[in-house]
Parts: C-alpha cells; structure tokens; sequence
C-alpha cells in the first residue's frame, strides 16, 4: 500500500499521527533522504497535503497564550467526532469545592483549544450540586485561575440554574417507569448493584414512587430514607449502568440558593441533561471516566435528548502529587499546609505562589496534546521549562547565608566603601541597574570559606581576583576569618573558586529562603494505599541570609537568581527592616529533594 492511501485510512489514525510529528521536525532531511534514495514514491510531501482539519493556521495560533508559542501542538492532529467549524460547542465543567489545580487545568486549556480550532464557543459551568462540599469562594478563586489560565469563554453558568428543570425531568422519567423511589439502606444498595440484584423497590407503581418522590421533596423522615434511581438495567456487565441514584436528600444550604431545595441531583443525572439543554456538541471528560460513557448516553436517551459526543483525554498524573480534591482537603484541615494557595499544592494558585510561570504550564500541557495514553509526569520537566523562561531575563542578585558567614578582609581594600552601577543581568538590559557597595571587609558564605587554601587566587564575582593570605580557624576547626590581598590583573579565567560576597555595611537587607518539598514520600499511590501513610514529615526549610541593598525594591511575584544559589520568586516583600523578604526557592528541574 503505498503511502499516501494509508495516511488517507482512518485505520491508522496513530501511524498518521506519528509520522506528521517526525515529518514536521525532520522535514528537510526527510525530503532529503526520500529523494535520494526513493526518489517520488516516498515523498513526504503527503505529510502537509490537504487534510480534513480546520485550518493550520487557526489551530496553531491558538497555542499561542500569554506570549508563549506552544511548539508541539502538532499533538492535537485528531478530530473532534462529527464537528463542524463555527458549530462547536464546548463546556469546561468544575466543581466548586477547591481550588482548580494542574489536572483541572489540562481540561481547561484543551477545551480552549479545540474551541478555538473549530471556531466554536466555550462556557465554564460550575457544576453546584453538593452543597455539603461547596462555597462561594470556591466559586471565585475557580474563576480567578481560570483567567490565569488565559481560558476565554463565552458564558458562566451553573447547575443549580436548571434545578427546576432538572426536577421536571425526574418526575417525567417517574411518569415513564424510568425512574424509581428506593428507601434501600446505602449499603445494601451498594451491595445489591454490585450483584447484579434487583431492589424490591424497582417495581414500585408510578403512583407510590410520587409519593415518595414528594416525601424527598419536603425532606421529611420518611423522604430523607429515599432516593431517586434509573431504571437501567441491573444485568448489564457495565456496573455503571445498574439502576444508578439520580437524586438524594440533602438538607444542607446551598451556597448560592439558600434552603430552597432539600433534595439534589448526581452528578450522573444532570451533567448528561444540561449538556444538552445547554447545546453542547462535544463534551470532554478524562478517560478514566470511561466506563460512565455508557451511562451517560443511556441517560440521554431516556431524557429524550439528542447524542452529545463524549470526547475522553488521559488524566494528568504527577509524581509524588495528589490531585483529589478530598486529600488535598485534608492537608489544609489539618494544618499541614497554609491553604489552598500554599506552595506545596498543586493547585494553580500554588504553583504560581512557588514561581512557575503560566506560559510554562500551558506549553507543558499543550506537548501532551489529547492523548489518551495515561502517564505518569514528572515535574523536573515542567520546572526545567520555566526556567527556560524566567532564565533569560530575571535579575540577579546576592545573598549571603546568614549561619556561620565567613569575613574576608582585604588588606589594601578600599578603606572607604564605594559604589558601581551594574547590570542586574549581563544579557538583558531590561532587567535594569542595582548599585554595589565594594569594601575591604566582605562576608562570603562558609562553605565557600572551608574549600579555599591559603594562598589561593579566587575569583570576586563582579569585582576581581584576590589571594587569600591567611585563614583563622577555632579549636574545632571552624574557620572564621580569612585575610587576602586584591590581585585585580590577574585572569579570572585561571581560578577554580568564583565567590559571591557582599560588603560588610548596614544597607544588607534581611532575608528568608524557603525552599519546599514533596507533600508525600511515594511516586504514585496504589489504589488501596492510605495516603496519610506516606505524608512527608518535613516539607518546607527556611533559611536565614543577607541580601544586598538593592533587594529592598522587591515587589511580591517577582522573580529573581540568587547567584549560584537558584531562582526565587518574593512572597512577602520588605516591610519594616526587623521583617525577612520571603524568598521561595524555585525549582530547576535539577533539584534533588527529600522524598527523591
């Protein structure tokens, strides 16, 4: 078969893929080899011909967010089932009960994605139907990271708006023999489905489940004992679809409703009912929601509804990272973390605070494109990316640690301080000037102090060479005073030691660096494993240092490199001079940390 017919064959669709992604990187040499050795029947010229997508230019333009171009979204070459552009539809569906966090935000930005490929329209619906585990608040810092995010949308909706048409719609499918009142207790019920048992209430006449039905409505003791359930088929080997709960009770305000309501629908019931009534043409879940397909298709059928496309990506998994919203909870409960924002979170608002930059978390999101390979992700990769980022154009700065310091006196140093404007960084001259105060005494860190020899030449970053003349140390070995000479001809190119320092004046700012580690000690939990085993005892540092002068300018959410210490971003900037600035250590993708 030559080659231009199996790309044309949609039966290998991952071949077509595949070949497009080496085609687009190695073109030139591709085109090269082909013709050498192949000559026309082996042209690549197939991987750019006419293909069924939107337009190239659309879907390329539209990994373009923040200012950060999203080299790999070649990824996305799959389509949609049945979309047509300018009739796109799509819905970004969160609960408002955390913080949206890096798994929400693959969902989020592949939605945007596919909207802005087929021209289509995108709403964010926040799906608000258990009040026992939502807020207000919830509602607002969703809405927040979803504008970090860049996710432009045509609507906010939610849930609760439909809860009168949801209602109608259960006491239709009431009317049909669709649906049934079941005062099972939990556990027997659980029991039951997973048997395959039919409950005694499924052949309840429409008449009595009305009265239960309005039993739930009122919430009273006889309602509160009931639920609403499908009647779907109890045999079928998909589990899912054995007579799931379409309704409980729930006695608990809503954040948005008051008491109004004492009975709520699943999550089961009302996605597949608003999804249509909202329009929606593709509605894209993570495959581990894969079994629920069939439910869901079932259920909108029963409603009366159109088919909705169900379109299934893999969820984003990270290493040594939690991301059910549950857990999560429970770090915040129990004081193990500041909140909900805390760096060591992987919320949006988390890793943000610990200096990631969002170009960096989009581009990493948009090189997995809508696979449905389900990986474990590691994130070195994400932070070597941001610093791809923050490198180039972040001042830099010197700090000192603040513990066992070591003074160098320069003994024909410059009796009188003086000063130099110099770049904050060599390369970019946006990042701006700092003035540096030059002296005879300079502190310089102590692991710097314990390596050098007496009569090394070591190279003063910024400034110059010196030879160290003498190195006083205490009966345990401590070193704590060096003395050295100016030696500024000699070659900064000959020396193995290039030292950060800082004149010793009363201009050095006071400093926190926190660097932070994993929340838990295991890559990835077994589906049996209790995460409270495996929580890390030790997951935040912080050490005290001096900054020099020019420091005291940090805004919070700045972002700077301690020289040959690493990236920070400044939490809390100066206050008052007896207040640290808060650094937080940015990772790398280098780092080793406790739990690796």
């Amino acid at each position: 078969m030559r080659w231009e017919s199996l790309r044309k064959s949609k039966k290998y669709q991952n071949l077509v893929r595949w070949f497009n992604s080496i085609s687009a990187d190695y073109d030139a040499v591709l085109s090269e080899f082909t013709s050498t050795y192949l000559g026309k029947k082996g042209s690549t010229k197939a991987a750019s011909s006419k293909s069924k997508e939107p337009q190239s230019s659309n879907s390329r333009s539209s990994a373009v967010e923040n200012g950060v171009q999203a080299p790999e979204t070649r990824a996305f070459e799959v389509d949609l089932p049945d979309a047509e552009v300018g009739k796109v539809k799509l819905r970004f569906a969160p609960e408002p009960s955390g913080f949206l966090h890096i798994g929400h935000s693959k969902a989020a930005l592949l939605n945007q994605y596919f909207a802005n490929r087929y021209k289509g329209q995108l709403i964010v619906r926040f799906d608000d139907t258990n009040p026992d585990k939502e807020s207000s608040e919830f509602v607002d810092n969703l809405l927040k990271d979803i504008e970090t995010l860049g996710i432009k949308y045509n609507a906010v909706t939610y849930t609760s708006d439909y809860f009168p048409q949801l209602m109608e719609m259960a006491e239709k499918l009431i009317f049909e023999s669709k649906a049934y009142v079941d005062d099972t207790p939990r556990e027997k019920m659980q029991h039951e489905r997973m048997e395959g048992i039919e409950s005694k209430c499924r052949s309840n006449t429409v008449e009595e489940n009305l009265k239960l039905w309005k039993e739930m409505i009122s919430g009273s003791e006889r309602g509160l004992m009931c639920c609403l359930r499908g009647k779907l088929d109890m045999q079928d080997l998909n589990k899912s679809l054995r007579d799931p709960v379409y309704y409980r009770c729930n006695l608990t305000p809503h954040h948005r409703i008051g008491a109004k309501y004492k009975i709520y629908p699943t999550y089961d019931f009302c996605c597949p009912f608003v999804d249509a009534v909202e329009g929606i043409t593709h509605a894209l879940r993570s495959s581990e929601y894969h079994d629920r397909n069939d439910q869901y298709y079932r259920i909108q059928q029963d409603m009366g509804f159109r088919k909705v496309h169900i379109y299934e990506f893999s969820r984003l998994n990270m290493v040594y990272t939690l991301l059910s919203k549950r857990k999560l909870l429970w770090f915040v409960q129990n004081g193990k973390v500041e909140g909900w924002d805390d760096p060591r979170f992987p919320t949006v608002q988390g890793i943000v605070r610990r200096g990631l930059k969002i170009e960096a978390l989009i581009q990493f999101i948009l090189e997995q494109g809508a696979s449905k390979n389900l990986n474990l992700m590691e994130w070195d990769k994400l932070w070597a990316i941001n610093k791809k980022i923050i490198d180039p154009v972040c001042p830099r700065h010197t700090a000192i640690s603040e513990e066992r310091r070591v003074l160098l006196n320069l003994t024909d140093g410059p009796k009188d301080p003086f000063v130099r404007v110099i770049p904050k960084h060599k390369k970019y001259e946006g990042a701006g000037e700092k003035s540096v105060t030059y002296s005879n005494r300079l502190w310089i860190d102590y692991a710097d102090a314990e390596s050098i020899s007496i009569n090394e030449e070591v190279t003063l970053k910024d400034w110059g060479n010196a030879i160290v003349k003498d190195i006083k140390k205490d009966e345990n070995g401590i070193v704590t005073q060096l003395t050295g000479v100016l030696h500024l001809e000699g070659s900064v190119k000959m020396t193995k030691l290039k030292l950060t320092w800082l004149a010793d004046d009363n201009e050095l700012v006071r400093l926190m660096l926190v660097d932070f580690d994993y929340l838990i000690t295991k890559k990835k939990l077994e589906e049996d494993e209790d995460f409270v085993d495996v929580v890390n005892p030790s997951t935040r540092t912080e050490t005290s240092a001096l900054g020099e002068c020019d420091m005291r300018n940090l805004k919070r959410g700045d972002v700077i490199q301690l020289e040959r210490k690493g990236y920070y971003r400044c939490d809390a900037p100066l206050v008052r001079p007896s207040k640290p600035i808060v650094l937080f250590a940015i990772p790398d993708g280098k780092q080793q940390t406790v739990a690796k």
